[in-house]
C-alpha cells in the first residue's frame, strides 16, 4: 500500500522525528518545511522592510488574510471572495453569532447540540446573555441517542419556530461523524432559519460545497489538518448573499482596503468575508499556512480525502483483528460517507492507555472519558506507521504495561 500511495512524497515534506509515529495531526498538524519557509520569508520582510513590509516584500502583509482566504477557498467550497483568514475559532465564532444572531418575535433561541466542542459552547452561552436571554433556556442542544453520533432527523426536528440561529460542527470532535451538511442546511432554510457549522475538525481532511449548499457562515481553525502552527490564525466563509450586513463586531481590518487609511469615522465595510475581521492580523502567524497551503493544493483535497479514508479503513480492521480479545471499542461511523479524518478507539483504561503509547514512541490523543483519537494523516503517515502502532498497542494491552500509569488524563490531554 505504501508503494501504491500516491501521496508518499509528501511524506517527506514534514520535519518527521526518529523513533517516534505522530497519530495526532486531528489536533496538530506537524510543521512542513514550506511552512518553514513561508515564515522565515515573513520574518525576512520584517527584517528588511521594517513598516513598509505592510505593502513590500515576498508576501504583503496588508492584504495577506484575503490572499490566504483565496488559498482556503477551494476547500470549502467557496468563491475567493467569501472566505478571510482571521481572528481565532472563538472569536469568528462569536463575530458570526454577533452578526446574524438577530431575535425577533418568538424567534430567540439558538439550537446546537449537546457533543460540540466546550468553546462553542461557552461563546454561545455568552452571546445569549449578551441579548438579555437565560442560556439554560435558549440554548437547546440536540441530544444523542448513544452518546456518539447524532442523528440529522433528531436535529430537523429540533428545527422550531422559536429558533433563530443554528450552530452545528461538520465533524463530531470525538468520533469523527461527519453530519450531513447539504441536508441540515436546506431543512433550516426551509424553516427561515440561518445555520452555520463549525469546520475545525473537517477542514483539510474532507471536501466541502459550502457556496452550493447555500451554507450561510462557517469558521474553523487552521491548525489541524491544514498544519498552519500552533495557533494558527482561523479562518472564515459568509455566504455572498450575505454581502452588506454589517459586522456584529465591527474593528478597522473589516475595512474596504481603499478606505481604510482614511481614518474615518464611519466604517465603509469590505464587500467581501474581508469585512468580518476586526483588528491587525496576526503576520507571523498567518505566514506558515502559506507553505501549508501551497502542499495541500498541491496534492488535492480529492486525493487527501481518497487515502485518508482507505488507511482509516485499514486502521479499523487492524484494530479489529488485532485488539479483538483486548476490550476495545471503535466509536467512529464504519460508513465512509459518515466519517471524518480520524478513529476514535474507545477503552475503560483509555488514559492510562496513552500515555504507555507515548512511553512506545506512539503520540496519540486523548478524550474524556474514555477515547483514543488516532489520525492517520495523509501527507505524512505510512500504511507501515500504522501497522507499527496496532502491534505496539498489542503488546501494551498483552503485558499490562498500562497499569504503570494513572488513569487519569495529564493537564493538557
Amino acid at each position: 500500500m505504501d508503494i501504491e500511495d500516491n501521496l508518499s512524497r509528501f511524506r517527506e515534506e514534514f520535519y518527521l522525528q526518529p523513533d517516534s509515529i505522530y497519530m495526532d495531526g486531528n489536533s496538530l498538524g506537524l510543521l512542513s518545511r514550506r511552512a518553514e519557509r513561508t515564515l522565515l520569508e515573513s520574518l525576512a520582510d520584517w527584517k528588511e522592510h521594517g513598516i513598509d513590509g505592510w505593502t513590500q516584500g515576498n508576501h504583503p502583509w496588508f492584504t495577506l488574510s484575503e490572499k490566504l482566504g483565496e488559498m482556503s477557498a477551494p476547500l470549502v467550497g467557496a468563491f475567493p471572495n467569501e472566505v478571510i483568514v482571521t481572528g481565532s475559532t472563538t472569536i469568528n465564532l462569536h463575530q458570526l453569532v454577533a452578526t446574524f444572531y438577530k431575535p425577533q418575535g418568538t424567534r430567540t433561541k439558538i439550537l446546537a447540540d449537546e457533543l460540540t466542542f466546550p468553546s462553542d459552547i461557552y461563546a454561545l452561552q455568552s452571546q445569549l446573555r449578551t441579548h438579555g436571554y437565560d442560556p439554560d433556556t435558549h440554548l437547546i442542544r440536540v441530544k444523542s441517542r448513544d452518546g456518539r453520533f447524532l442523528e440529522e432527523d433528531d436535529m430537523i426536528e429540533a428545527m422550531t419556530d422559536d429558533i433563530a440561529l443554528i450552530i452545528l460542527p461538520t465533524v463530531l470532535y470525538r468520533s469523527g461523524q461527519i453530519l450531513d451538511m447539504k441536508r441540515l442546511t436546506a431543512e433550516a432554510h426551509r424553516r427561515g432559519i440561518l445555520i452555520g457549522f463549525d469546520g475545525c475538525h473537517s477542514i483539510g481532511a474532507i471536501p466541502h460545497s459550502f457556496s452550493e449548499w447555500d451554507v450561510d457562515f462557517a469558521y474553523w481553525c487552521n491548525y489541524k489538518h491544514l498544519n498552519g502552527g500552533p495557533g494558527c490564525v482561523g479562518g472564515l466563509f459568509v455566504n455572498r448573499k450575505h454581502f452588506g450586513t454589517n459586522p456584529g463586531l465591527a474593528g478597522w481590518f473589516g475595512s474596504r482596503k481603499d478606505k481604510q487609511f482614511d481614518m474615518e469615522h464611519t466604517l465603509t465595510p469590505a464587500e467581501s468575508a474581508g469585512a468580518y475581521q476586526i483588528g491587525t492580523p496576526h503576520v507571523l502567524s498567518l505566514a506558515p499556512l502559506l507553505g501549508s497551503l501551497e502542499i495541500i493544493a498541491e496534492a488535492g483535497i480529492a486525493n487527501i480525502r481518497q487515502k485518508s479514508l482507505q488507511i482509516n479503513q485499514y486502521l479499523m480492521n487492524l484494530i479489529e483483528h488485532e485488539l479483538a480479545d483486548y476490550g476495545f471499542a471503535i466509536g467512529s461511523p464504519r460508513e465512509d460517507v459518515r466519517r471524518g479524518g480520524h478513529v476514535s478507539l474507545e477503552h475503560g483504561e483509555a488514559a492510562r492507555i496513552c500515555k504507555a503509547l507515548k512511553k512506545n514512541g506512539v503520540i496519540p490523543d486523548f478524550r474524556a472519558p474514555n477515547i483514543i483519537r488516532l489520525a492517520p494523516v495523509a501527507l505524512y503517515t505510512s500504511y507501515a506507521e500504522v501497522w507499527e502502532v496496532i502491534q505496539i498497542l498489542k503488546k501494551i494491552m498483552a503485558e499490562e504495561q498500562y497499569k504503570l500509569f494513572h488513569n487519569e488524563r495529564e493537564v493538557v490531554a
